[in-house]
């Protein structure tokens, strides 16, 4: 019976009781809303507190309300429905940024990988990837990726950086030429969407050669980002054109490739390029002036080399801390390292402390770095070597932020931005401080340092002795290799000369390729050296111009320290 059948008294008392019990859970509701928003409110007190964009507070409290920085300051009371945590003997930082890294990214399949699967590095170019199912280019071609559509919260990795201290991170793409666009994320956040801070923040571009496919010379790289670049001049302005009068123009063909490179030619977004060597550097240089690009170095390790033109240009640099060391145990019958390996290693750890002398901006980035405890080592080692530690602080910190173009947002402790804190138990950069809390978006997030693993890649760095057998000649020489993420560096010694290594890559399948140039038989030949990596050891083949083809077999001289 429907209560509008009931006698109207009854019916009056009836409505009475309903509404009273809908009143029950809006109570119930309220009182669950302000236990969150206590939840969300912290304050840290009695804490030294490094502002970085102003003096150092000795003393004070930093509020954090609806994951922003409410307040800091000495005089800055703890809000009554904060949760207060003591921090006496404690320093409060901004977030570390991590400015160029893969987190959150996971490595392609080795069958989707360029040259995975059977026929290694000869086989047939692959089908687009799944990110760029429409482009008119071939995967490593692809600049309309986004990073964003890639991210995969959580893991390990991600953990063992925040544990460092590393609170956000430019997450970059893997691999190819135009590589994609990055995205700024928090290292926290159950989606991709709670993760990302900005994005997309950079294209990116590397030099490395794609394999069995065009271009796969360094040659062919430069002259495939020039046409693409020029390519993108006319198609933007064939749209524009169109745009103007639709009526009577043939509709142009939409291309999602150029299309997002529109952005890159006309200056509004900066463009990214992975180069270390001297040599590197002024290619990336040389494109960045002929079409007028923000350009940015990642990597950068003989930077001071070319420091002049970068501060006149003014081109920033994502210096790696992924500083070249020994790698291999000293053993009295191997040959003594070569002096510019030794010159190298030492460079390496001066090049911070030169261009803060230059006048050119940096921030720091881990480098395809395999344990984040390593990230403050290294730091440490360049800070002996001419680097002032208030330097050191700002490339993880606000120079990142500027770099990147999020300044307003992260890089200080300044109330309004957004509550990335690194909570230390002394100082920052002492050996023997230690990372007591961080907070991300205003919460703390559990502190899990993962184990010292490889990140799932077995690192080639170091030296290995390489058997050569040409058919009638069989020579033995030494390979020195220098790996981050997917690329290598390196050279080679021995009696088919000496000289550095081109168009050096490996993948998570265990291949390796690189180019070289060979002295046989009194003539200087360019050799390709493709292998497979398996139980510390690289079989493949030699490709010679001019030359039957021949094999290799490399083995480590030595265990890593």
């Amino acid at each position: 019976m429907g209560i509008w059948l009931l006698m109207p008294k009854v019916r009056a008392r009836l409505l009475v009781a309903l509404l009273a019990l809908s009143l029950v859970p809006l109570s119930f509701n309220s009182n669950t809303s302000a236990q969150r928003s206590a939840i969300d409110t912290y304050a840290i007190t009695n804490a030294r507190i490094v502002t970085v964009s102003g003096p150092v507070i000795e003393r004070g409290t930093v509020v954090i309300r609806n994951g922003l920085i409410a307040a800091a300051g000495a005089n800055v009371n703890a809000p009554a429905d904060a949760r207060v945590i003591d921090g006496a003997g404690l320093t409060v930082y901004p977030g570390l940024i991590d400015a160029h890294t893969n987190l959150a990214i996971p490595e392609p399949s080795p069958s989707g990988s360029p040259g995975g699967g059977p026929g290694g590095f000869f086989a047939p170019p692959p089908p687009p990837r799944p990110g760029g199912p429409n482009s008119t280019q071939p995967e490593g071609l692809q600049p309309e990726e986004m990073v964003e559509d890639m991210i995969r919260p959580g893991g390990t990795e991600i953990e063992s950086w925040r544990s460092a201290g590393i609170t956000a991170a430019l997450a970059s793409p893997r691999s190819g030429i135009w590589m994609g666009q990055s995205a700024l994320i928090n290292l926290s956040g159950e989606t991709p969407q709670q993760m990302i801070v900005r994005s997309p923040v950079a294209m990116h571009v590397g030099f490395t050669p794609l394999r069995g496919q065009y271009p796969g010379s360094l040659m062919g790289v430069i002259a495939t980002l020039r046409q693409m670049m020029l390519d993108a001049q006319r198609y933007r302005d064939s749209m524009q054109i169109y745009d103007r009068a639709p009526r009577g123009t043939r509709r142009p063909e939409t291309d999602r490739s150029l299309a997002a490179l529109v952005p890159v030619i006309e200056g509004r977004m900066p463009v990214v390029m992975q180069a270390n060597s001297e040599r590197e550097i002024n290619r990336a240089l040389d494109l960045a002036s002929e079409f007028k690009l923000r350009l940015i170095i990642a990597g950068g390790r003989e930077a001071d080399r070319v420091a002049p033109r970068l501060a006149k240009q003014n081109v920033p640099v994502l210096l790696s801390l992924n500083l070249p060391r020994r790698t291999t145990v000293a053993m009295p019958e191997a040959d003594p390292e070569p002096l510019r390996v030794l010159r190298d290693r030492v460079e390496a750890q001066q090049t911070a402390g030169k261009l803060v002398k230059a006048g050119v901006r940096f921030a720091f980035q881990s480098g395809s770095l395999q344990n984040a405890t390593d990230l403050m080592v290294n730091a440490n080692r360049m800070i002996e070597n001419g680097l002032q530690a208030t330097d050191a602080l700002r490339a993880f910190t606000i120079w990142p932020a500027e770099i990147l173009g999020v300044q307003n947002q992260l890089g200080s402790i300044e109330a309004g931005k957004i509550a990335n804190l690194t909570v230390t138990r002394g100082d920052l950069f002492d050996r023997n401080s230690r990372v007591a809390h961080v907070f991300i978006d205003g919460r703390p997030v559990d502190l899990r340092p993962a184990p010292s693993a490889d990140r799932g890649r077995t690192n080639l760095s170091g030296r290995w002795s390489v058997n050569v057998n040409l058919g009638q000649v069989e020579r033995t020489i030494w390979l020195d290799l220098q790996q981050e993420g997917d690329r290598l560096t390196g050279s080679i010694a021995g009696p088919f000369g000496a000289g550095e290594i081109s168009n050096a890559s490996t993948t998570s399948a265990g291949e390796v390729r690189f180019t070289v140039a060979l002295n046989i038989e009194g003539q200087t030949r360019e050799a390709t050296f493709a292998g497979t990596l398996a139980n510390n050891e690289i079989r493949g083949s030699v490709t010679i111009v001019g030359s039957q083809p021949g094999t290799f077999t490399a083995t480590r001289a030595g265990q890593p320290n």
